[in-house]
């Protein structure tokens, strides 16, 4: 199952009316109640996207809108300013975010590129009734499956971490641009956890129907029936074919990522 985003980031309006010194209660309003620039509505309006959207395909250009529309948010004066805040980390804990979260999206590829194989070679091996090759196979797809287990955790490591950034030392607008970078950096983690997890289910899920397949006994695989031999070949198939489609937006994702940081390394390190 593909995680919620139950702990994505939120600003506690309520709390903070019970406290003595109301005079504070603007400075940590949600961002994008009233936003105050275009390019900050659109970047909330990417974020509820990728909320909204798990599915592989569909999560994966949510991710890649996300990332165009912050690239269009780091170029303002005001994202500048709350990124070289000196009283707050923002921007160096971005960094370290936004370098994980490319490590992730380019296992990530690497993990489709070795399930791909794995199911042709499966396909293979079940037409021909090769058990040792199907074997290797299932051994090179339980590889892959484990490592996207782990590069899920790791994305959701970093989306949380992102929602638990203490921006209280930043404030005005700076601190509006400051929660808006923090909650799309949380998000895009988040989202991607979520594509992780939905890929590693597919795979689950057609593992273990070519798991049927590997302990029929050998007289009966001689003639598989519809439901057994050539059904999972079909499987296999569709995932191989599911996975080849996810290819270009996964190389459109992970660019995506390492430009929104190597923007980033820009606005913190300007040149003198």
């Amino acid at each position: 199952m593909a995680p919620n985003f139950g702990r994505s980031i939120s600003f506690p309006l309520t709390p903070a009316r019970s406290f003595s010194k109301p005079r504070h209660v603007r400075s940590v309003s949600l961002p994008g109640t009233t936003s105050s620039h275009p390019l900050l509505a659109n970047l909330h309006a990417r974020i509820a996207a990728l909320r909204a959207e798990s599915f592989i395909p569909a999560g994966l250009a949510n991710i890649h809108a996300l990332h165009a529309a912050l690239a269009d948010l780091l170029l303002l004066p005001a994202s500048v300013a709350a990124l070289r805040c000196t009283t707050s980390n923002t921007g160096d804990r971005l960094l370290d975010a936004f370098l994980l979260l490319a490590d992730a999206h380019q296992g990530f590829q690497e993990c489709l590129l070795e399930l791909r194989q794995a199911a042709a070679e499966s396909r293979a091996a079940l037409r021909r009734g090769d058990t040792g090759r199907l074997a290797s196979a299932s051994r090179s797809h339980h590889r892959a499956e484990k490592e996207l287990a782990r590069l899920t955790a790791s994305a959701s490591a970093i989306s949380t971490k992102c929602a638990r950034l203490n921006l209280v030392a930043v404030t005005g607008e700076e601190a509006e641009m400051a929660y808006a970078l923090v909650e799309a950096a949380a998000a895009s983690a988040a989202a991607s956890a979520a594509v992780f997890s939905a890929a590693a289910s597919m795979s689950s899920a057609t593992s273990s129907c070519k798991k049927t397949t590997t302990f029929i006994p050998p007289f009966a695989r001689k003639s598989p029936t519809p439901d057994t031999a050539e059904a999972n070949v079909e499987r296999l198939h569709a995932l191989e074919q599911c996975f080849d489609e996810c290819d270009s937006a996964c190389d459109l994702v992970f660019r995506s990522v390492v430009q929104t940081r190597v923007s980033l390394l820009n606005i913190m390190t300007p040149t003198i």
